[in-house]
């Protein structure tokens, strides 16, 4: 392991533990309300497990609010694809500890948003995610505006080991705010 890995290692185990003792019943709805939500026809979430922030009142709010919301699903090779779900929880499977969608994907073209899973970020929009990398190689390869949802406290200055591979947010969402970025 190269030392940007061991050093991100420790840190998403130091953030975890921090995760681990925060109130979990805050919500992220209120980003439905922005100017970049509001445009949006096509917007991806995932469905949030564990201490993440949770994603269940969001989804269903922009499924109530006519967008078309689709959800990740991991391929065989760790890249994801999307799919759309209309809130029925029986078109859903469990892989792991997540759920995924059952259905056709569609083309990552036609997403606006994409609410990417965020462990700690930056204050220049650079994100520590989960380590997997499957974010990271999804977003490589689309335009669409791209907002993660940490807890307050999150949204750091002290640094972290940035790749190449790593792709920066252009927002990241609080229980009370949004922050942009200059990308």
């Amino acid at each position: 392991m190269d030392i940007a890995n061991s050093k991100k290692q420790e840190l998403r185990k130091r953030f975890r533990s921090e995760r681990s003792l925060r109130d979990l019943t805050e919500t992220w709805t209120h980003i439905i309300k922005s100017e970049e939500f509001q445009s949006a026809k096509t917007i991806a979430s995932y469905i949030s497990y564990g201490d993440e922030p949770a994603t269940k009142d969001l989804n269903m709010e922009l499924l109530r609010s006519q967008k078309r919301l689709a959800l990740p699903r991991m391929l065989k090779d760790k890249s994801l694809e999307w799919v759309i779900w209309s809130g029925d929880e029986s078109k859903l499977k469990k892989v792991g500890k997540i759920l995924e969608p059952i259905g056709e994907a569609i083309s990552s073209d036609e997403l606006d948003i994409v609410i990417v899973p965020t462990l700690h970020a930056t204050r220049e929009g650079h994100r520590l995610g989960q380590g997997g990398g499957s974010y990271d190689r999804a977003l490589a390869n689309i335009s669409a505006w791209r907002i993660g949802l940490i807890y307050s406290g999150e949204l750091t200055v002290e640094p972290f080991p940035v790749e190449a591979h790593d792709i920066k947010l252009n927002a990241v969402a609080t229980p009370d705010l949004i922050v942009r970025f200059s990308n």
